[in-house]
């Protein structure tokens, strides 16, 4: 389609639940007093595992589910309809009519999906001696389910679409949502993603892999330590987070509070090595991003960083700023990594982060990076150490970067 067809695509509303808490504004209170979520891990598993500490949903949680639903989906989704549900109730959608239904749609992220139900499934047959799964375990395991789930819930018969690119993947999602109503496919999503793997199988996993970091000694919650000389990994955390997104004029001609615009969003590959991160295919696309949105580096005031807190992935996003945004406008621009304080949400990052940086934009305060006491020489860009900082924040981009090569960057603005 030509440029004079592109729609603008607003933001309005926003839902959360991880480690920090449950809600979008606790993410943003705690991200801007740089409080962290990690605890050391005491959830029981089938098997042990040796997983000494984690960000993990602390809260007994209303899911709002009837029966059926608890029992036949994952926890997966049923933290996706939380986070749906508080994103639609502030977005004031409702009583939508059969053609607006049609032209509604749910772009939802994961990596992997239903753990927790195959997880369980595994330990019947094998630990427990059954003969077989419960009925519904396909039910609970298939990646789609918690597009499923929404897509009932609210009654949304537009697209209904789930991206799995691992810690890319709602960011995906949210992409393509931006893409569908921007170009006419639909007039409204919701677009996210979620997370929930605390059980045995995918612990001894990641374990296996040996990208977790070592707990503080001192502090455990300090444990995740971005773009610092003494990190040693990330912290796993679980969590899911919704965006409500529509076209300006559907927002605008019932009223919607308005908390952001979406301007530009860049998906490429690096297509080089399966974990390893290559700088020149992030910053293709935060430059495919910003082409997008048709901004300039220097006009981009903060950057929340995929900054997971790997020694090769954080001087790789660094460099890849760098590559990006040019020497001078990157070492002007503002960035931080929350993971710092409710770990690796995985499937579910993107859009936790994004739902961070909506309301940074909003608030103008750019959260600082927790535990960020020994700046490391290689990562040498303003990464707010331990401090978050009021300015004023016209446009900010969100990055995920993933196993596989895949990326993303999305840029929010102020309402122009």
């Amino acid at each position: 389609m030509t440029k004079g067809n592109d729609r603008r695509v607003v933001i309005t509303g926003l839902g959360a639940v991880s480690g920090l808490g449950v809600g979008a504004q606790a993410q943003f209170q705690r991200s801007t007093a740089c409080s962290s979520g990690i605890t050391k891990f005491t959830k029981s598993t089938a098997i042990p595992v040796d997983l000494p500490c984690a960000s993990l949903i602390k809260e007994e949680l209303a899911f709002n589910l009837d029966a059926t639903s608890l029992g036949m989906f994952d926890r997966t989704a049923h933290l996706s309809w939380l986070v749906s549900n508080e994103a639609l109730q502030q977005s004031g959608l409702s009583d939508l009519n059969e053609q607006e239904l049609d032209r509604s749609g749910i772009f939802w992220g994961t990596g992997f999906g239903g753990s927790n139900t195959l997880d369980n499934a595994y330990q019947d047959i094998y630990l427990n001696g059954k003969q077989r799964a419960r009925p519904f375990t396909i039910i609970g395991v298939m990646t789609n389910g918690s597009a499923g789930l929404l897509s009932m819930q609210t009654g949304f018969k537009g697209p209904s679409m789930t991206y799995s690119t691992a810690c890319a993947s709602s960011s995906h999602a949210i992409g393509e949502a931006f893409r569908s109503i921007k170009y006419g496919f639909c007039d409204r999503a919701i677009a996210g993603g979620a997370e929930t793997l605390f059980n045995a199988g995918p612990i001894k996993a990641w374990e296996a892999l040996r990208t977790l970091a070592t707990p503080d000694v001192k502090n455990i919650a300090a444990s995740c330590k971005p773009f610092s000389k003494d990190r040693s990994g990330f912290v796993l955390g679980e969590g899911a987070a919704a965006l409500v997104l529509e076209s300006f004029d559907s927002a605008a001609k019932r009223g919607a509070t308005i908390l952001g615009e979406i301007i530009g969003y860049g998906a490429t590959t690096d297509a080089i090595h399966i974990t390893r991160p290559d700088s020149l295919g992030q910053a293709k696309a935060m430059l495919a991003c910003m082409a997008e949105a048709g901004v300039n580096p220097d006009q981009i005031a903060y950057i929340n960083a995929h900054g997971t807190a790997t020694g090769v992935g954080d001087v790789a996003e660094t460099n890849s700023i760098k590559t990006a945004f040019g020497l001078d406008a990157a070492n002007k621009t503002l960035i931080s990594s929350t993971k710092a304080i409710h770990g690796h949400t995985l499937g579910a990052a993107g859009a936790l982060e994004l739902v961070i940086t909506t309301q940074a934009v909003a608030n103008n305060i750019a959260p600082g990076t927790a535990f960020l006491e020994i700046p490391d020489p290689e990562c040498d860009l303003n990464y707010l150490p331990l401090t978050s900082v009021d300015v004023d924040i016209p446009i900010a981009m969100s990055n995920s970067f993933a196993f596989g090569g895949s990326n993303a960057s999305i840029l929010i603005s102020k309402v122009r």
